[in-house]
Parts: C-alpha cells; structure tokens; sequence
C-alpha cells in the first residue's frame, strides 16, 4: 500500500489541517501519517490559539515515520516559524524525500493569521526549491510573488514568477472571486489551466488543505502531476457538493461523501 505523510497544524473541528489531510489521503487510497507542526485551537469560526511544536520535537516525529514507513510523498501544510521550517526542510533532504507538496499556508479561511513574517522568507528559500508543487491561493500567491492579481492575466504571470524564482511548479487556485474553481498550473515548461465548476456552498472550511493532500496522495500511487491535480479537483467538488452543514461559521466539506461498505452504514434500527 502507498502511504503519505502530513506536515501540519492541527483542527480540533476536524475540517482542516491534519484532520482533513488524514481524512482525505486515506479516501485517495493510501496510507495515511503525520507529523504535528502546531496544537492549534480552531473552529468554523476562527483560531483562538496556537501552541508550537519545538523544532526538536518535530523533527523527532519526522524521524519516526521515515525510519519505520518512509512515506511515497509528503504533504506540507501550516508551519508558523523559521525554525520550525528549518528543521523540516533538513529532514526531509536527510532522507531524500519524493513528491513534496507544499501548502503555503499564511492565512486561515476565518482571515486569522497562520505565519509570522520572518517565517516567509525561510519558507521561500529553505522548503518551496524542495517541493515537487505548492499549491498557493491568490492572496499567498501576492505575497510570494510581490505581484498584485487582479484578473485572469495576474494569476498566469504570478504563476510563472513564483515557479522561477523557486525552481518548482505552482498550481495557483483561482477562487476568492477570481475565475470561479479554475487553476492555473505552471511548471517543467507546462502551463495548463484547470477549470472546475463552482460549487454553490460557503461550507468551505479546509478546501486548500484537502486539496493538496489528495494531490500528495494521487502523487504516491504514481499519477503524474497534471492527472494527480485533475483527480484531486474532482475530489474536492464532491466533498463540496455532498453540501454538509456543520458549525456557526464556515463549515467542512464531507470527506468521506464516497464511503462505500458495511462499516460505515448507518444505524437501521
């Protein structure tokens, strides 16, 4: 069986962060792991707050997986500090780790902040040049590119300045009101637009986490990139268009919408 490892803060709501990257590696069909960067006290509604892991301790954790099950990709989400990012980074070289998705995570959906400052510019230079892809929104994508996007065009020449100045390719998702569900893939001398339907359904809470962990996950079975983002896309719009409704704010997406068997049948009684 394929396995994946998440690097990643956590969701005690269940609709982000590690929660949501177990939940969605294990629907892709692989094994699932994970290694905590940050205790992060969130709901649908926003972060209260959030306790580091030492780089120490993550780096141990890190240890731990790969000399018992090295994983066939690594899916990284919210790191809040330099230290922290270093200490992956080195890691992840020690063991001449495969198929790096990066999740640049700075901002929750809630609009709290998720990374110091100083923290962006070991993320630029230390983790991206590692990653196989990132997979940044449009306001990540401003920051890591100094660029406004305002229109179809700013999201294509962001695309192509962040994958050249850090040697990896972009998937650039172009919601938050800008061409719906479409993305724009930018790497290895490949451009490529990803069009999705717009899901009418503000329950959006961990869409950017889910997304990159099935892209992790498609990735170990050995999709290449471009069929792993397709498959990826077309599993988040099924956990969008199950239209689950939990919690006051911004809800989950239902991760499990094609559990199928006997285990997960509900109560008939």
């Amino acid at each position: 069986m394929k396995t994946a490892l998440s690097i990643a803060g956590t969701d005690p709501s269940g609709g982000a962060g590690i929660q949501a990257d177990l939940k969605t590696m294990t629907m892709n069909g692989v094994f699932a792991m994970s290694a905590i960067t940050a205790l992060v006290a969130q709901n649908t509604t926003g972060v209260k707050e959030i306790v580091e892991m030492t780089p120490e301790f993550l780096g141990k954790q890190i240890d731990a997986v790969y000399e018992d099950i090295p994983p066939d990709a690594v899916k990284i989400g919210m790191v809040a500090s330099g230290g922290l990012i270093e200490t992956i980074a080195e890691r992840l070289r020690f063991y001449h780790a495969k198929n790096i998705v990066v999740d640049p995570v700075m901002v929750a959906t809630s609009g709290d902040r998720l990374i110091s400052e100083s923290a962006v510019a070991t993320l630029k230079s230390c983790l991206l040049p590692l990653a196989a892809v990132i997979t940044p929104n449009i306001p990540e994508a401003e920051i890591l590119s100094g660029m406004e996007i305002h229109k179809r065009d700013d999201i294509e020449a962001a695309a192509r300045h962040i994958g050249n100045a850090y040697g990896c390719a972009v998937l650039l998702k172009g919601g938050h009101d800008i061409n719906d569900a479409n993305d724009f893939f930018y790497g290895r001398g490949q451009e490529q637009w990803f069009y999705g339907k717009r899901i009418d359904n503000p329950n959006t809470h961990g869409t950017g986490c889910t997304l990159s962990s099935a892209i992790a996950a498609n990735l170990a079975k050995g999709f290449d990139l471009p069929v792993s983002i397709k498959r990826s896309k077309d599993y988040l719009s099924g956990a969008l268009g199950a239209m689950l409704d939990l919690g006051k704010g911004r809800g989950p997406m239902m991760h499990n919408f094609d559990l199928k068997g006997k285990f997960a049948e509900e109560c008939k009684l």
